[in-house]
């Protein structure tokens, strides 16, 4: 059984969601596992980005949620960072923009003195049946959200990540197995698993590691807003456990890959598929 027809715009909101995904605000429980650390997410109003906010403040992070027009979610976000006891800093814009993605670096080490885990997560997508309904500048947006955002954002973060440091970004099983009506998504989370393979190689001897989480179908604002409601509706159910995931199903991993305990792991792609398995 999935989920009740219904249909956002672009990027969406938590708010208009039936049901409302659940991303830990009432269940995830910190053990200190990030204590003293500076994190960045993109893409960290709501959906995955909002439960890894919650994960890493309940560990002990200070956050910079890096977002592109949607306060409200944005906010109530921030509100639960700070009733775990930490730093939340909100910076709305275009990650499109090269220029942007530095001052998102840029505020976050005015505010922090540093950036110890980069959560590169901000993704667009769209549903279109046929190739050539794809518009130009819908597979520039895709493109330039997904990858190139992770390129400048990774480039402008490095000089300020010590020995230590973590980068994640979330690709998609989507990039073992395409589906043909999002293919330039498809594409780009195909580029995302290879820039972090070779990132992790580039920046290795320096200390930082660079994993990628390969989710499945997950429960955010990003689907009701993307898919037609038919597609909504079944989201999902194909998988071997025969649900969507909900974005707290996923912050756990989030959490390992960012915190010492992942000490050893670099250049990793980890799925979180509901049993879909990726190559």
């Amino acid at each position: 059984m999935g989920q009740p027809a219904q249909q956002q715009t672009p990027p969406g909101t938590e708010q208009a969601m039936n049901p409302k995904p659940d991303s830990g605000e009432d269940s995830y429980q910190g053990s200190k596992r990030l204590v003293g650390k500076a994190a960045v997410i993109t893409g960290g109003d709501s959906g995955i980005g909002r439960a890894v906010a919650i994960a890493f403040a309940r560990e002990g992070a200070d956050v910079l949620i890096s977002y592109l027009d949607e306060d409200e979610d944005a906010a109530d976000t921030a509100r639960l960072v700070e009733d775990a006891g930490q730093k939340a800093v909100l910076v709305p814009g275009d990650l499109r923009d090269p220029a942007h993605c530095r001052s998102v670096v840029a505020r976050a080490v005015d505010e922090f003195g540093r950036i110890d885990v980069l959560v590169n997560n901000a993704a667009y997508q769209m549903t279109r049946e046929n190739l050539e309904d794809i518009p130009d500048e819908e597979w520039d947006r895709t493109f330039a959200t997904n990858i190139s955002a992770m390129f400048h954002l990774c480039k402008a973060a490095l000089p300020h990540m010590k020995a230590g440091s973590s980068i994640i970004a979330s690709t998609s099983v989507n990039s073992d197995m395409p589906v043909p009506t999002l293919l330039p998504y498809d594409c780009t989370k195909a580029a995302v698993a290879n820039f972090v393979a070779a990132l992790a190689q580039l920046v290795g001897p320096r200390g930082i590691r660079v994993n990628s989480v390969a989710p499945g179908p997950i429960w955010t604002p990003l689907i009701p807003s993307t898919m037609p409601p038919d597609k909504v509706e079944s989201f999902g159910t194909d998988t071997p456990l025969g649900r969507p995931g909900q974005p707290a199903e996923l912050a756990p991993v989030y959490v390992l890959l960012a915190s010492d305990e992942g000490s050893y792991v670099s250049g990793a792609r980890i799925a979180v598929t509901g049993g879909k398995p990726i190559l």
